[in-house]
């Protein structure tokens, strides 16, 4: 198997996407081509001893900065390195696509080239959220989609539960509505819709509305919302924890008897650090595409990148997007 991975993508990008990769194609032996600027991929690249047969470059001269106008972007920057990333799986030349380069391009670029999967209204940005199980619960959309309507809202739940069937071998995932109370009839008119649909559809294991307290606290296994409220879910989420863990360090770091009390617990500490990085999952699946697109956290180093990498991978071999399709039928005779 082939994955392109958009070399150029991210906030320390290309040196943490080159090692990245690397680290990935020793550990997993499968290959990557690395889209960027050549010289750039070279000069990085000489720095490490690697597989050459499942190292390649393929040069785009061009970069999608962070800042830029994502649709203008992709049509303007047609050899950018996300773009040409695309194209590559559109000809069938690599089997999946990571980025952690400007989002909107990811996406904009996705549906332009790749188009969606047959049936689906829209795709979604599905991303994993740690529990106080062991497994983790995803939450989509967040980002995709600003304006929704119920239809897509349940396409999302029935995306939610395909991934996590195959990818975390749940079964049978509980799908939950995020809201702003636990009572059937709360929040807005696509709430109060999107919850009617999914509670009369037999296909999905509906649990109800999920207030944004419960959200890590695994009483659903999927949890749908538009992607304006996705987004702020998760950004506010990851803003909380980087907040918790500086106030932490600062009160343990106070003192002497504080620094001997942290030096006790250090191992505790790297134990919930690590079920709250981001790093750990790799990348968000943008689902509902006919291809297999991974965007990674902007601020990626090489180890969400290698994690990344090892998500297309999984997506491609159990054919996620195959079940997508499947579902689809099923869902549309299911309420």
């Amino acid at each position: 198997m082939t994955i392109a991975l958009d070399a150029m993508g991210g906030d320390f990008a290309p040196q943490e996407t080159v090692k990245g990769a690397i680290e990935f194609v020793k550990e997993f032996h499968e290959k990557v081509i690395l889209v960027g600027k050549e010289d750039l991929l070279k000069r990085e690249l000489s720095n490490y001893s690697y597989p050459e047969e499942l190292i390649e470059i393929y040069h785009a001269s061009q970069v999608i900065e962070m800042g830029e106008h994502p649709a203008f972007a992709v049509k303007e920057k047609e050899d950018s390195s996300i773009v040409v990333c695309m194209k590559l799986h559109k000809e069938n030349k690599v089997s999946a696509v990571v980025s952690a380069g400007n989002t909107g391009a990811v996406m904009s670029s996705a549906l332009l080239i790749l188009g969606r999967i047959p049936g689906i209204k829209r795709p979604a940005i599905a991303t994993l959220i740690p529990t106080l199980s062991e497994k983790p619960s995803i939450l989509l959309d967040v980002g995709a989609n600003v304006d929704c309507k119920k239809e897509y809202l349940e396409q999302f739940a029935l995306m939610g539960r395909i991934y996590l069937e195959e990818i975390f071998n749940v079964k049978n995932p509980r799908i939950g509505l995020l809201n702003i109370g636990e009572e059937e009839g709360k929040g807005n008119q696509l709430a109060q819709e999107t919850y009617e649909l999914l509670k009369n559809n037999k296909y999905f294991n509906f649990v109800g509305n999920i207030e944004g307290k419960d959200l890590f606290s695994s009483i659903a296994d999927v949890i749908v919302c538009d992607g304006f409220v996705g987004n702020i879910a998760v950004k506010t989420a990851e803003g909380v924890a980087e907040t918790l863990f500086t106030l932490l360090t600062k009160e343990l770091t106070s003192s002497l008897w504080s620094k001997i009390l942290a030096g006790l617990l250090k191992q505790k500490f790297r134990n919930v650090k690590k079920k709250l990085d981001y790093s750990e999952y790799g990348g968000a699946p943008l689902l509902g595409i006919n291809g297999v697109v991974i965007i990674s956290h902007g601020r990626s180093k090489a180890k969400a990148i290698k994690n990344a990498l090892k998500v297309s991978l999984q997506v491609v071999k159990q054919k996620v997007n195959d079940k997508i399709k499947e579902g689809v039928l099923e869902i549309s005779g299911g309420g």
